[in-house]
Parts: C-alpha cells; sequence; structure tokens
C-alpha cells in the first residue's frame, strides 16, 4: 500500500508543527539571560521625616524636648535610622539636646543633613530622620512559568525570593548598597541581634514541653 500525502496537507502538518515548537520555546524575540546574575535586585529607598522646633542658645526648652521625644516615639525610631540637624541657629547646646533624646534609642547624630523641602524661620532647628527600605520590585515573576527555555536560560523569576529575603531581614538596608563600615570592635546592636530574636520567642515544640515536664516533676 502506498501511502501518498498531498501538498496542501504536508504543507499545514509543517506550518502546525512550526507553531507548536515556536510556542515550546517561548519566541525568538523573549530576552534570555543565560548568566548566573539575577535581573531581580533590591531597590533602596531613602525616606526623609522633619521636625521644625523652636530653638534658643540655652539648646531646647522642655516643651520642645518633649515634643521631640514624643516624635521620635512615633516614629518607632530603631536601628538604621539616621537623625540629623538641620539649623539656622548654630548651636551646640540644640545638638546635645537632641543627641541625648536620640541615645534612649541607641543612635548617634549623623554629620550633615539631607536636603529637605521648606525654609526654617528664623530661631528654628529642623531635626530630619532618614529610614531607608528595601524591596525587590517586579516579584514573584511568574511571566515565564509555561515557557520553555532552549537556550539554557534562567526563568523571569530567578533571584526573587532570594533577594526578597535579604531586603526583607536585612536590619540596615543601606548596607546593600555600600556595606557596614566597621571598626574591628564588636557591636552589641548588631551582634546580639540574631540572639536577642532567639530568646524573645515563646518555648514552643520540644523545649516548651520539656521545660513544662520538668516543672511537674518531682
Amino acid at each position: 500500500m502506498t501511502l501518498r500525502i498531498h501538498r496542501p496537507a504536508a504543507s499545514a502538518f509543517a506550518l502546525s508543527l512550526s507553531l507548536a515548537l515556536s510556542a515550546c520555546g517561548g519566541g525568538s524575540s523573549t530576552p534570555l539571560n543565560t548568566s548566573v546574575n539575577s535581573v531581580n535586585q533590591p531597590v533602596v529607598e531613602r525616606h526623609n521625616f522633619t521636625l521644625d522646633l523652636a530653638a534658643s542658645a540655652g539648646g531646647l526648652s522642655v516643651p520642645e524636648q518633649s515634643r521631640l521625644a514624643d516624635w521620635f516615639e512615633t516614629l518607632d525610631l530603631g536601628y538604621g535610622d539616621r537623625i540629623a540637624i538641620d539649623d539656622a541657629v548654630a548651636n551646640d547646646a540644640v545638638a546635645e539636646d537632641v543627641a541625648a533624646l536620640a541615645g534612649r534609642h541607641g543612635l548617634l547624630l549623623s554629620d550633615g543633613a539631607p536636603l529637605t523641602q521648606g525654609h526654617l524661620a528664623p530661631g528654628q532647628v529642623r531635626v530630619v530622620v532618614t529610614r531607608s527600605t528595601a524591596e525587590v520590585p517586579g516579584c514573584p515573576n511568574w511571566s515565564g512559568q509555561n515557557r520553555t527555555t532552549l537556550g539554557n536560560g534562567l526563568s523571569a523569576g530567578y533571584g526573587c525570593a532570594i533577594n526578597s529575603n535579604l531586603a526583607a531581614m536585612i536590619a540596615d538596608p543601606e548596607h546593600l548598597l555600600e556595606g557596614a563600615q566597621g571598626t574591628g570592635e564588636t557591636v552589641v546592636m548588631t551582634s546580639n541581634r540574631a540572639i536577642d530574636s532567639y530568646r524573645n520567642q515563646a518555648p514552643t515544640g520540644a523545649g516548651g514541653l520539656a521545660a513544662g515536664g520538668g516543672a511537674s516533676g518531682n
């Protein structure tokens, strides 16, 4: 028996096969990342918060110090925040008052204040708190989940998981840009962070059961 295929049928079969193969390959116009570098990288953003206070040659008054202390509490000031003074009244007493309130949160004053909007009135001082945040935009990215990378390239979401976790866990997002500038001495605030996190957790699991069993013994 001789099998004959007419040309129109053969052409249609070849066309459908080529379309199927092109669909599996994702198309030649799709960018292909064949390196080991992730295009999904953390992006660090800085946010400035300002508070204008009345100042004098003797520093900040008690009511103004109370305003500043309440403002720090409202911002939930913590590690990674940077505090600076933009003052029209150059006054060491003001800096000492601000530094004393910042010290309650374990922070020091930074040199130089970032540019902020608005002008200071005579006799006022502006306290600027700079807070950095980090995130990986566009993640998770499932746009290429049905794509077969015949060129052995990376998926569109490659790097989303580890870089998003890194951006969420890092104590100071600024360290993603330039790293920590250490002096060789141990800083308790950073060295004990993981230990304190473990200690502050409520006892659960086997450890909690063991502690309960010991307490109810003999």
